[in-house]
């Protein structure tokens, strides 16, 4: 297998086999923690908010809330950021978004999410309070400052200026880049 990818969607279609020895190289123990995802994703030196963010995206892919993520985990991770249906990517930024769990985002966590988003991206082209004021005008229609998984999906689905906004901010293929290049370099040492 060469080293150069096509494109992202390439990298999914490799052989499971291919993507279990890269995993294991990269974790051994079979189990990736927080720390070393922050490691692999060389996070050092961040903003609290962008910490903050990068625990939020390790805890969504821990699906069964163990601390870890584990291989299953880790597929199913990057075959959602890859190739999930928009209602499944929608249901993953909702629970990224509600840091308290409460099964509501408010404007300050998803203030924090952006924000944190565009330490991380570096691209501080919109400041994050314009984009939550414009989310909420167009889709908290009953103006309750919060929003429910089904106004979420249903209001990003209802305005694709908000849709397009959510995927260009929520797309992590840099940081699949960073997994996937810092593997390849590591099978090259």
């Amino acid at each position: 297998m060469g080293s150069d990818y096509s494109s992202l969607d390439d990298i999914l279609e490799e052989d499971m086999h291919h993507w279990y020895t890269k995993f294991m190289k990269e974790s051994p123990s079979g189990l990736i923690t927080l720390f070393e995802l922050k490691s692999m994703l060389q996070m050092t030196g961040m903003t609290e908010e962008a910490g903050s963010y990068v625990d939020q995206v390790f805890f969504t892919f821990d699906m069964d809330g163990d601390g870890y993520i584990d291989f299953v985990e880790y597929i199913a991770a990057i075959s959602l950021l890859l190739k999930g249906e928009i209602n499944q990517k929608l249901k993953w930024y909702f629970k990224l978004f509600d840091q308290d769990g409460n099964g509501k985002i408010d404007k300050q966590e998803l203030e924090t999410i952006f924000k944190a988003i565009q330490d991380i991206t570096r691209n501080y082209d919109i400041p994050p309070e314009e984009i939550v004021n414009l989310i909420y005008e167009k889709i908290d229609v009953h103006g309750e400052g919060e929003l429910t998984l089904e106004e979420f999906i249903s209001g990003a689905r209802d305005h694709p200026d908000i849709m397009e906004m959510l995927s260009k901010m929520m797309d992590l293929t840099n940081v699949l880049e960073i997994i996937v290049s810092g593997q390849q370099k590591n099978a090259v040492n």
